[in-house]
């Protein structure tokens, strides 16, 4: 069984500006400092946001499940701003995926503006299908909504 789900959030900032967050390590130390309530804490396990980078999220206390994941950088394109992680351990792994896979893209709309585009990817077998119906694209939602309102206040500041 296959899965597909996908999330646009518009960003009053340039494409740059919002890759700047999201191609390397500092949208971990985001999460770190204004979500771990709500999505956990990252934690960098090798690398320095390129390919092959591995980070560990710890879920909140009180999160259903195994209470962590374990995710490789698969894809890093500056020039197109995609990056795609693989849960390697953890989190839906631990449920029984075959693959699940984040892609996040910035895509350039004006001059001033873009949009955060959060999809996920999911391979499981059918026998799963209960499991699978609790994926939800909710956390990157979250995510991207607070850069978004992150970028407006950094924006207002100087």
């Amino acid at each position: 069984m296959h899965g597909h789900l996908s999330q646009d959030t518009p960003v009053d900032a340039t494409a740059a500006v919002v890759w700047d967050v999201y191609g390397g390590l500092q949208l971990g130390r985001l999460v770190n400092k204004l979500l771990p309530d709500v999505l956990g804490t990252v934690e960098v396990i090798e690398g320095d946001g390129e390919v092959g980078t591995v980070v560990k999220l710890t879920y909140p206390p009180g999160s259903p499940g195994i209470g962590y994941m374990i995710e490789r950088f698969t894809k890093v394109d500056d020039e197109n701003r995609v990056k795609e992680t693989e849960v390697i351990e953890g989190g839906y792994k631990a449920l029984g995926f075959d693959l699940f896979r984040v892609r996040l893209e910035i895509i350039e709309k004006e001059s001033e503006s873009s949009i955060i585009r959060s999809s996920i990817e999911y391979e499981v077998d059918d026998k799963l299908a209960e499991v699978a119906s609790h994926v939800s694209i909710k956390p990157l939602e979250i995510m991207a909504e607070t850069v978004r309102k992150h970028l407006i206040e950094k924006k207002t500041t100087h």
